[in-house]
C-alpha cells in the first residue's frame, strides 16, 4: 500500500522544520523562504565572507548566463540532464499572439517556444573563466575570486537537501597546479573548523560529480581515482545519509584549455574552487539545532553573531 501524504510527512524527519523555513510554490524543490530562514542565510553569508582572502575579487552573478559559454565549457557533455535553458516566444506579433491564445482554448502554447541565448546558471563559477581569459595572461601568483549566484539544476525532489533552485557561494582559484592544490588543501583543513564552529557533525571524503550516462560513470571513476573532488558531508539527523554541503574541486587545466587561460610562462592555467551550498548549510543548521535560534548552542550563536 502507498502511504498517504500525511503519513509520508510524519515519516520525514525534516517535516517539523519545513514549515518554519519554506512556503510551497507548486513545484518540488522550489520554495519561498521565511524571514527566519533568510536571517540565518544572511548571517551565514557574513560568516563565510569573514574567511575571504583579502586579495579576492568579488563578483556577484545573475541567475542566468550565456548559453554559448556554458556549451563551450563542456557542461552538455557532463550534465545535460541537469541543465535548464531559457526559452521565449519568437516571431511576429501575430505568431506570438497566436501561441498565447492557444492556451485559452486548451492548447499548448509552449510548442512555440524557442531557445534564447541564456541558460540558468548551474554553478556560480562558470562565468569567471571566459571573463578572466579576456583580460590576458594570468599574473604571477595567480588570481582568486569570491563569486555567488542563484543556481538551478533540474532535480525535482521534495527532499530539503536537494532543491532545484538554490544559492551557491564559491572561492575560485586560478594559477599553477601547485597553487591550486595548496588552495584546495588549505580549505579542506579550514572547513573542519568551519563545521565545528557551526556545531555540525561532518565527514570529509573523496567524491565525484553526477556525470551523465555510461561515459559519465567512467569520468566519475577517474575523478575519484585522481582525488579531484572532495566533499564535506553533513547528516541532517541521526542515521541520515550525509548531505554534501561543501565541495573542494580541482579542475586541472580543463578551463585553461577551453578558454585559453595561460600563465605568464604560456602554460595552461589550472583552476580549482571551494563551493558552499548556502541552502544546504542553512537547512543543516536548522535540522541539527532546531528552529528556535535562542536555543542554538552558544558557540554557534557567537560564530554567526546571532
Amino acid at each position: 500500500m502507498t502511504a498517504s501524504p500525511a503519513e509520508a510527512q510524519v515519516k520525514d524527519p525534516l517535516a517539523p522544520i519545513a514549515g518554519a523555513l519554506f512556503r510551497e510554490m507548486g513545484v518540488d524543490g522550489v520554495y519561498a523562504r521565511s524571514a527566519l530562514y533568510e536571517g540565518v542565510i544572511e548571517k551565514l553569508t557574513a560568516f563565510i565572507t569573514s574567511h575571504r582572502d583579502p586579495s579576492a575579487e568579488v563578483l556577484r552573478f545573475p541567475p542566468v548566463m550565456s548559453r554559448k559559454q556554458l556549451e563551450k565549457s563542456g557542461y552538455l557533455d557532463s550534465f545535460p540532464n541537469l541543465l535548464g535553458c531559457v526559452c521565449a516566444l519568437h516571431g511576429t506579433e501575430a505568431q506570438i499572439r497566436g501561441a498565447a491564445e492557444r492556451y485559452k482554448t486548451g492548447g499548448d502554447w509552449t510548442t512555440s517556444l524557442a531557445a534564447a541565448d541564456l541558460v540558468l546558471s548551474p554553478a556560480a563559477c562558470y562565468p569567471v573563466y571566459p571573463m578572466v581569459a579576456a583580460r590576458g595572461a594570468v599574473p604571477a601568483g595567480g588570481l582568486i575570486f569570491d563569486v555567488a549566484a542563484d543556481c538551478f539544476r533540474r532535480e525535482p525532489s521534495r527532499s530539503l537537501d536537494r532543491l532545484q533552485s538554490f544559492r551557491m557561494r564559491e572561492y575560485v582559484r586560478i594559477g599553477t597546479p601547485e597553487e591550486i592544490r595548496a588552495f584546495r588543501d588549505g580549505w579542506m583543513n579550514r572547513a573542519k573548523g568551519f563545521a565545528d564552529q557551526l556545531g555540525l557533525p561532518y565527514a570529509l571524503d573523496v567524491a565525484s560529480d553526477p556525470f551523465f550516462g555510461r561515459v559519465g560513470q567512467m569520468m566519475a571513476v577517474s575523478q575519484v581515482q585522481n582525488a579531484l573532488k572532495f566533499e564535506l558531508l553533513i547528516p541532517y539527523y541521526p542515521g541520515a545519509k550525509p548531505t554534501a554541503c561543501m565541495s573542494f574541486n580541482y579542475h586541472q587545466d580543463h578551463f585553461g584549455e577551453v578558454w585559453g587561460l595561460h600563465t605568464e610562462s604560456r602554460e595552461h592555467a589550472h583552476t580549482g574552487c571551494v563551493a558552499f551550498g548556502m541552502d544546504r548549510l542553512a537547512v543543516a543548521m536548522f535540522a541539527n539545532h532546531g528552529v528556535d535560534l535562542a536555543r542554538w548552542p552558544a558557540s554557534v550563536r557567537r560564530a554567526l553573531a546571532l
